[in-house]
């Protein structure tokens, strides 16, 4: 089993950094990979960002590669996605999950997270 919670969203200016928390609890969270996902209204949930349980493989979708890094603090049981040069696409409720594997796809996630607002004035 798995509890997670994302934290740290907010209101930021074009072109500013925002850095998202995602702290998990119980056993499944140590050795599980974790997504950080985005849905915005009217669209579809999309994936963002990943990291292997390890915290050494990570991967980005293309439209966040050079802007957004996520990292992986595992003494303190927590993810982090650190987001610079925001856009107002970027603008979404945040959410972290995780898996058995690294994944880009959505079904791959057993646990997730309530989510966090990331909002972006233009």
């Amino acid at each position: 089993q798995a509890v997670l919670e994302e934290s740290g969203g907010g209101l930021v200016q074009t072109g500013g950094s925002l850095r998202l928390s995602c702290a998990g609890s119980g056993r499944a969270f140590p050795l599980a990979a974790v997504g950080w996902f985005r849905q915005a209204p009217g669209k579809d949930r999309e994936f963002v960002a990943a990291v292997d349980y390890t915290g050494t493989a990570t991967r980005y979708a293309d439209s966040v590669k050079g802007r957004f890094t996520v990292s992986r603090d595992r003494a303190k049981n927590t993810v982090y996605l650190q987001m610079n040069a925001l856009k107002p696409e970027d603008a979404a409720l945040y959410y972290c999950a995780a898996g058995g594997r690294s994944s880009t796809l959505r079904h791959e996630y057993e646990y997730w997270g309530p989510g966090t607002q990331v909002s972006v004035s233009s």
